[in-house]
């Protein structure tokens, strides 16, 4: 084919040279995303490739990078060398295929890919660290490369951990933002501006990439800040001496997340989170099982009374076949489980290295909002909705059993906390 000439900005032209791990971050508006659509489609023309394009969840191929693609398949004027299908764009001409797979939810499917030459992991900072487990030794095709893209959110995502905080050998991380990106609009200059008046902070999140630390109109946004602020986030010991309690969010389709929870001396002492998804509740119960704690109860949601249409049997009953001890929590609506929370929350301290997951969640949880941008007094339902579903019933639970008094500073500085 004729040569093809390309404009990229100058931080991306280290994508056309060999690296292990090829990584943008940054804010919006600099052209991540863009270069490295554009890059593949040309080095696929030229030699053949296998691209896997990835993202932690994608429930429909509108999700993906597939129409980025194909927008700069136009672009570059490359229409007679690539065929743009439903779910999959190839070339006829020399083999190239893109590929475009949630990881979440096609564990199995992704761990079986063979030949892949490179991973497109486009807004990477949702992956986290179990499906960077997987990913990464599946793409093991000699000379194999592995994209990375994405907007920071929290200076502790798996992403951003992994390969900008502390990046492994033959990587390349390189922070772009809207002023490395020369053909940046005018229209995006303006959205830029006007968000600079009215809330830096978020300006500095979307256009200049810095971290947050709670994700602003988070619906724990204040109590996750104060929870920082004291210190309670931090390591929280086993105490051997008393009971342990589980409270579960069940997934069918999605993620089953369990808190594991102490109540030491008018605290709740978090100490313990698993999550995971698609796997049977045995599994789970083997996870609980293998853990050295002393158990007492378990509180399934309501939903634990639901039969399993392959055993006939509830998830309450198959958990309490393996000899648990479980409980059902009361049922009292979102809005009064997320005040039961509140309340709970200036007694809480959290293990931040056993329950870094929940954590993500508990800080991410946020209200949806309108096609208008104003928020509404509904929380969205996501990846952070089944740990903060599960967190809530543990406040729940304990609601009518536990008077909530702050700690005194004093037992702070002078308790457990050391």
């Amino acid at each position: 084919m004729s040569e093809l000439v390309a404009k990229f900005p100058p931080k991306t032209r280290f994508l056309f040279k060999p690296s292990r791990y090829k990584v943008l971050y940054g804010g919006r508006g600099s052209g991540k995303s863009w270069a490295m659509a554009r890059a593949l489609l040309l080095i696929g023309a030229s030699k053949k490739l296998r691209v896997l394009c990835v993202r932690e969840v994608q429930n429909s191929i509108a999700e993906s990078v597939h129409k980025l693609l194909s927008q700069q398949i136009e672009s570059l004027g490359l229409q007679s060398f690539y065929e743009i299908q439903n779910t999959t764009i190839f070339s006829k001409i020399n083999g190239t295929e893109f590929i475009f797979e949630g990881i979440k939810h096609n564990i199995t499917k992704i761990k079986s890919m063979e030949g892949i030459d490179v991973c497109w992991a486009e807004e990477a900072e949702a992956i986290s660290d179990m499906s960077w487990d997987v990913l990464v030794p599946t793409i093991r095709k000699s000379g194999s490369e592995i994209w990375i893209s994405f907007n920071p959110k929290f200076d502790d995502d798996a992403t951003y951990v992994r390969f900008v905080s502390n990046p492994p050998a033959n990587c390349i991380a390189i922070k772009m933002n809207w002023t490395d990106n020369k053909y940046i609009s005018q229209e995006l200059i303006d959205e830029k501006n006007d968000l600079k008046e009215r809330d830096l902070d978020k300006y500095l999140w979307v256009w200049e990439g810095h971290c947050l630390k709670v994700l602003d109109g988070a619906v724990y946004m204040d109590e996750m800040r104060k929870m920082r602020d004291d210190g309670r986030i931090s390591n929280v010991p086993y105490e051997p001496s008393k009971p342990v309690y589980t409270f579960w969010d069940l997934g069918f389709g999605d993620s089953t997340a369990i808190w594991f929870v102490q109540m030491v001396a008018m605290q709740y002492r978090v100490i313990d989170y698993i999550e995971d998804n698609r796997k049977s509740i045995d599994h789970y119960v083997r996870l609980i099982q293998n853990k050295p704690y002393v158990f007492e109860r378990h509180y399934l949601p309501h939903d634990g009374r639901h039969a399993n249409l392959a055993t006939g049997k509830t998830i309450q009953e198959i958990v309490e076949g393996f000899g648990l001890k479980v409980e059902i929590t009361p049922q009292i609506g979102i809005d009064n489980g997320i005040n039961a929370v509140r309340m709970a929350m200036p007694n809480v301290w959290i293990d931040e290295n056993k329950c870094k997951e929940g954590i993500k969640a508990l800080e991410y949880y946020h209200y949806e909002v309108d096609k208008n941008g104003n928020r509404r007094n509904i929380p969205a339902h996501d990846w952070s909705s089944h740990g903060c579903d599960a967190f809530r019933y543990m406040a729940v639970a304990f609601k009518e059993s536990v008077k909530h008094k702050p700690v005194k500073k004093a037992y702070v500085q002078h308790g457990w906390m050391g």
